[in-house]
């Protein structure tokens, strides 16, 4: 591909539908907008039928179905059901708060295929404390159980960070207790709520090298027993990863009121404008959208993304990691090591890594 080229468009592989913002859990690394949308404002069951629609008409095939918390919503066995009746392949992204026997049962015999379940810690003094909801933990050993007795693959999704990193190794015994066949360890990305938790959760350097020795040598042992998926700490990097494997190339957010984007944390960039279901359709939206065009392909960058030979491997990183750090959604992602603002990311990670642990701001509840 030629400078300046955009890549021909294909059609998204997978869409996020975030059923709703509300949560019984008040995690202190929350990604979702400081600024939740109203329960008031949500889809309704037969308009996220109509998206789920469209999206299989698109080519999508994998649909996650996450929040917020997606048990909140009582229509979640009807959702279901409208997935696997479009083709689509459904992952529901859970806390596991709210879901019971029955629900699961329900859940599976409507199509469900897989269930990816979050854990806060590898005990009830540090889940329940990150969470900020007494009782969590047992409840989420309880549908792990339930999602495996139902003929479900399950993945436990463990978000890493400053507090917990330490324990790797124990998440990843956990994980294969629970009978999971796939462990997502994703360090800590500072969107939405976490912005506020940051000297709380940002690892130090050498959690981040532990981490990822711990990761090797758990691969080597685990190898046909569990996958694990692992997301390093971005501040301590040499190179960004590629943010949704290329702005507006592989898949879709739509958020509880609608709202399409080409990522999740998008709302941060000014001036980008979305569109919604309600007034345009899912694959003009994904062809036309402003907000997707804005990105796409590499006209777009500046040096010294332009001209680099990586620029088709991370796509100049995240451009909200831009956007927060840079005040530039343009500027080369400051965790890459060829930007110029690399080294006061680097300092202020060393720096607010060393801090003492501050305590944790919740996400509020409602």
């Amino acid at each position: 591909m030629t400078a300046g080229a955009r890549p021909a468009l294909r059609p998204p592989m997978a869409l996020l539908a975030e059923l709703t913002h509300r949560c019984p859990l008040a995690c202190p690394y929350c990604s979702n907008p400081q600024h939740l949308k109203p329960a008031a404002a949500e889809l309704t069951t037969q308009q996220w039928r109509d998206v789920f629609a469209q999206a299989a008409a698109m080519g999508v095939l994998h649909l996650h179905l996450s929040g917020g918390e997606p048990a909140s919503r009582r229509d979640l066995e009807e959702l279901v059901a409208a997935a696997a009746a479009a083709g689509l392949y459904s992952n529901l992204i859970t806390s596991g708060i709210g879901l019971t026997q029955k629900r699961m049962v329900a859940l599976a015999a409507n199509g469900l295929d897989h269930v990816q379940l979050s854990i806060q810690g590898v005990d009830a003094a540090m889940a329940d404390h990150v969470g900020g909801y007494r009782g969590g933990f047992e409840r989420k050993l309880a549908v792990a159980g339930w999602v495996t007795e139902a003929g479900l693959p399950l993945t436990v999704n463990a978000v890493c960070h400053r507090q917990n990193l330490d324990r790797l190794d124990e998440m990843i015994d956990l994980a294969v207790r629970l009978g999971a066949r796939r462990l997502e360890a994703a360090t800590v990305q500072f969107h939405g709520w976490a912005v506020l938790n940051r000297v709380a959760l940002l690892p130090s350097r050498a959690q981040a090298e532990a981490a990822t020795r711990t990761v090797a040598a758990a691969r080597e042992r685990l190898k046909g027993v569990l996958v694990i998926d692992y997301v390093p700490a971005d501040y301590h990097a040499e190179f960004p990863k590629a943010c949704m494997g290329g702005w507006g190339s592989s898949g879709l957010n739509v958020d509880p009121t609608g709202l399409v984007l080409p990522c999740h944390a998008a709302e941060t960039i000014p001036g980008l404008v979305f569109d919604s279901v309600l007034e345009r359709p899912l694959a003009e939206i994904w062809a036309h959208g402003a907000a997707f065009n804005a990105f796409r392909g590499d006209d777009w960058m500046r040096e010294p993304c332009r001209s680099c030979d990586r620029k088709t491997i991370d796509f100049g990183g995240c451009r909200c990691q831009a956007m927060a750090f840079a005040g530039d959604p343009a500027a080369t992602d400051p965790v890459c090591s060829r930007s110029p603002l690399h080294g006061q990311l680097a300092a202020l990670a060393e720096r607010e890594s060393a801090l003492a642990v501050a305590p944790f701001v919740y996400r509020g509840r409602g």
